[in-house]
């Protein structure tokens, strides 16, 4: 009981050694700033058609764990072999399409690696210039392209499952049609389509069409100028 009481105190004793309290509270702190300024820039300037809010909440508790894997990681040669083993049998999944997505979520990961390796002034520095590079190439492009009418985000709700049916139907009206993003609910679909119009009497007839396939079927339609399509 004396050795394992011995152990015990002796594991405490070098992860507090190796950890520090004040170093630990300093790099969470500067790592949740500056995630949550990473958070904001994304949902303010990311390119993503939908869900840029709920998505970039990921980024908190994502750069957060990470960091503190970091420290644990660092503090123990044995603790760091137990890592490799539990993550060879964990996956993280996550319903991502678009590449800025995970760039972003690249970003914030970074953000937890400087802060877990007591590197926040490099955080800080690495995440001005990557912002204010982002921010500066995001207004040189805004300004070359001339807008280009007719480019539409299309988002169906409707309790009907025939996707080969309304895929179908929105190409009878529309030049082009592209399904980005399928999820199934508890009875029918929430369907995504980037989209081609030639003119709004198109448009007209197919929220008919649209709206005689079923009572509870629910069309929204919005312009999206900067879609290639």
């Amino acid at each position: 009981m004396d050795l394992l009481q011995q152990l015990q105190e002796q594991y405490i004793q070098e992860f507090s050694n190796n950890v520090p309290l004040d170093e630990f509270l300093l790099n969470i702190l500067v790592t949740a700033i500056l995630v949550s300024l990473l958070r904001l820039f994304y949902i303010h300037f990311g390119q993503a058609i939908s869900n840029r809010r709920r998505f970039a909440n990921n980024f908190l508790p994502l750069a957060l764990g990470t960091l503190l894997i970091i420290m644990i990681v660092k503090s123990s040669i044995a603790l760091s072999l137990g890592l490799v083993g539990a993550l060879s049998i964990v996956r993280y999944r996550a319903a991502i399409k678009d590449p800025e997505e995970l760039t972003f979520l690249f970003i914030a990961i970074g953000m937890g690696l400087a802060g877990g390796a007591n590197q926040p002034v490099l955080a800080v520095v690495a995440l001005a210039l990557i912002l204010g590079i982002l921010y500066i190439s995001k207004l040189i492009w805004k300004q070359q392209p001339e807008r280009q009418e007719g480019r539409l985000f299309i988002q169906l709700t409707t309790d009907i499952e025939d996707l080969e049916k309304i895929t179908r139907l929105l190409s009878s009206h529309l030049p082009f049609v592209s399904l980005k993003r399928m999820d199934t609910l508890e009875q029918g679909m929430e369907l995504s389509f980037i989209a081609r119009a030639r003119d709004l009497k198109s448009l007209a007839a197919l929220k008919e069409e649209v709206k005689a396939l079923s009572p509870s079927t629910r069309l929204s339609i919005v312009d999206q100028p900067e879609l290639i399509v």
